[in-house]
C-alpha cells in the first residue's frame, strides 16, 4: 500500500553550540538532495513518507526531533525562530548544502520559520497548521479552538499546563475522531497505525512539555512574518481534511500572505495525503529547489 511505513535507515544525534543535541532520523541516499521534515504534532522523527520514492527521485529524506521531543534535548524558553537556528546549525554540522523542507500539521510554522530566516531553499508546508493566532483568522475559528487560540496567546503558561495534558494516546484518539473516512484508511491500516503509535510513545517519551511548547508557538500569534519569506513554497491541502486545526480555509489565506506561493488541494486526500500523495510533493520540492540552484 502507497502508505506503508519504512523504519529509519540512520538514526543520529547532532550537537549544538549550547551543549543541546538535536535527533534525527533519516531515510534515501546518503549522496541525495537533502529534504528535512518537520513531523507533525507530538510525533517523533521515526514516522517518514514516501520511502520508495526516495531513491528514484535522489532524496535524502531528515526527519527532525524538535526541541523536547523523541532524543532531542529540551528547551523550555524556545520560540519559532530558534528552531530555524537549530536547522542551520544541523545542516551545517552535517554537511547539507541548500536543504528542502517539509513541514506537516503542526510542523508547518517550524518549517516557515525555516524558510523566513532563509536556512531552506525551498518548502513544502502539507495539511499545515495556519497561523490561527492572526486576527484575521480568529473569527473563522471552532468556539472550542478560539478558547485555545486566545489562550496560548494571553497566557502561556496557563496554556502550557493545558496542552500538558496531552498523552500519545489521547492524541492518538483525537486525530482519528477527527478525520474524513479517506484518512482513516491510512491511519488504521495495521502497518501505519503500528508505526504512528511507535512515533507518539517516542515523541512523548521525555513527558509531554515539548508538545505543550510547540502548541503554544503554533497556537499563538507567530513571531515572524512570513511575507519575509523569499524561497519557493508550496501547500498542499487535501479537500477532506477535516482537522479544525490544520487550516480554516485548506491554506488560501496563507498562501496569499508568502510572496509566490503556491496552493494545491487534491480532491481525492484529507489530512494524510502526506502518506497517500507523499512522492507528489517531494517530486515538486527537489524541482524547486534545483531551480534555486540555477544550471
Amino acid at each position: 500500500m502507497p502508505f506503508d511505513p519504512t523504519p529509519p535507515e540512520r538514526r543520529g544525534e547532532t550537537p549544538l553550540a549550547d551543549g543541546r543535541a538535536l535527533a534525527w532520523s533519516e531515510w534515501g541516499p546518503t549522496d541525495g538532495a537533502p529534504v528535512l521534515f518537520s513531523p507533525g504534532a507530538g510525533t517523533s522523527s521515526s514516522l517518514g513518507f514516501a520511502p520508495h520514492a526516495l531513491a528514484p527521485l535522489g532524496v535524502r529524506l531528515i526527519a527532525v526531533d524538535r526541541p523536547g521531543l523523541g532524543r532531542s534535548t529540551p528547551r523550555p524558553d524556545r520560540e519559532l525562530l530558534d528552531f530555524a537556528a537549530d536547522v542551520d546549525a544541523l545542516a551545517r554540522a552535517r554537511g547539507l548544502d541548500a536543504p528542502a523542507i517539509v513541514g506537516f500539521s503542526q510542523g508547518a510554522p517550524f518549517a516557515l520559520a525555516c524558510a523566513t530566516a532563509g536556512v531552506v531553499a525551498a518548502a513544502a508546508i502539507v495539511a499545515g497548521s495556519d497561523e490561527l493566532g492572526a486576527p484575521a483568522r480568529r473569527g473563522a475559528l471552532a468556539p472550542g479552538l478560539g478558547e485555545l487560540v486566545d489562550l496560548a496567546a494571553g497566557d502561556p503558561a496557563a496554556a502550557a499546563t493545558t496542552f500538558s495534558a496531552m498523552t500519545p494516546e489521547t492524541m492518538r484518539a483525537m486525530i482519528l475522531a477527527s478525520s474524513h473516512d479517506v484518512d482513516l484508511a491510512v491511519y488504521q491500516a495495521p502497518a501505519f497505525a503500528a508505526a504512528f503509535t511507535r512515533a507518539l510513545d517516542e515523541g512523548f517519551a521525555q513527558g509531554p512539555d515539548g508538545y505543550a511548547r510547540d502548541t503554544v508557538l503554533a497556537m499563538r500569534p507567530w513571531t515572524f512574518d512570513v511575507a519575509a519569506i523569499r524561497c519557493p513554497v508550496r501547500l498542499w491541502y487535501g479537500l477532506h481534511d477535516t482537522s479544525p486545526v490544520h487550516s480554516p480555509d485548506l491554506g488560501a489565506t496563507l498562501a496569499r500572505r508568502i510572496p509566490g506561493a503556491t496552493r494545491t488541494v487534491l480532491p481525492g486526500a484529507g489530512g494524510a495525503l502526506l502518506w497517500t500523495h507523499g512522492a507528489h510533493v517531494l517530486a515538486a520540492l527537489v524541482a524547486a529547489r534545483a531551480a534555486t540552484r540555477g544550471p
